[in-house]
């Protein structure tokens, strides 16, 4: 698998009360994407990113970070299934345009992997 980005998911319980001390006090003030369940914020330059999570919309967990590979998705997931890694939601196509899976690194952490249709290939 070759990541194209990385983007840490901070789960909060609410966006909008996040937001303040995300967007107006670290500087992230570009709002990216906000579906009301997920936020991305950026600096201006877009050189630092973060992801508020408020409950993760269709998988039954909120991930800690989501990896994004571009066109390998599928066989991120045919890999991890490969090595036995837990499956935490399967491989789908959601309504608003990724297609993701969750699996679950040995340490227990929740990583999604994920494509865009905008990622780099």
């Amino acid at each position: 698998m070759r990541p194209t980005g990385i983007t840490t998911n901070i789960n909060v319980p609410d966006i909008g009360e996040a937001r303040s001390f995300y967007a107006d006090y670290l500087g992230l003030s570009v709002e990216e994407m906000n579906l009301g369940w997920v936020a991305r914020f950026a600096t201006p330059d877009g050189r630092a990113v973060v992801q508020l999570v408020s409950g993760d919309e269709t998988a039954p967990v909120d991930s800690a970070i989501s990896v994004h590979v571009g066109d390998e998705v599928e066989a991120a997931y045919e890999e991890a299934q490969r090595r036995g890694f837990e499956i935490v939601y399967p491989l789908t196509t959601e309504p608003w345009g990724v297609r993701r899976f969750f699996v679950r690194a040995p340490d227990g952490t929740v990583v999604n992997i994920v494509s865009h249709s905008d990622d780099p290939r």
